[in-house]
């Protein structure tokens, strides 16, 4: 899909604003302690900054595996963003796969929490890159 700049920019805008409404809505249910529910939001609010990033690049992807590997290759592998935030994002998939999909495992708060604030951290980093 080509995009003029303006749309492309505008996209960027929206997903990033979506990631940090995202990662507002984590903060509001964490007290509910509805751990599957603030995995998949946590997973949610990283791939909306994600794929902004590769938006911004002209990037296109086809589904959540197709983002994966695009960050990957083009912000991982050269070292444009932490191998560390690669392995983050691929946990917080995992992690929202197991707690939408699993019918034999429930998340628990030692599953969930150690995510938040590195995942608002990547928010934060990849808004910077953005600027």
């Amino acid at each position: 899909m080509a995009l003029t700049d303006d749309e492309r920019n505008a996209l960027v805008a929206y997903r990033l604003e979506k990631a940090r409404e995202t990662m507002l809505q984590v903060r509001g249910i964490m007290p509910l302690r509805y751990w599957e529910i603030i995995a998949n939001r946590l997973y949610y609010a990283a791939f909306y900054a994600v794929s902004a990033l590769l938006i911004s690049q002209g990037i296109e992807t086809r589904g959540h595996n197709g983002v994966i590997q695009m960050f990957g290759l083009h912000f991982i592998k050269p070292g444009r963003v932490s191998q560390d935030d690669g392995k983050l994002y691929g946990r917080l998939f995992s992690l929202r796969l197991k707690g939408d999909y699993s019918d034999n495992y429930n998340l628990v708060e030692e599953d969930v929490m150690p995510m938040v604030e590195p995942t608002d951290q990547l928010i934060q980093r990849i808004a910077a890159m953005l600027q």
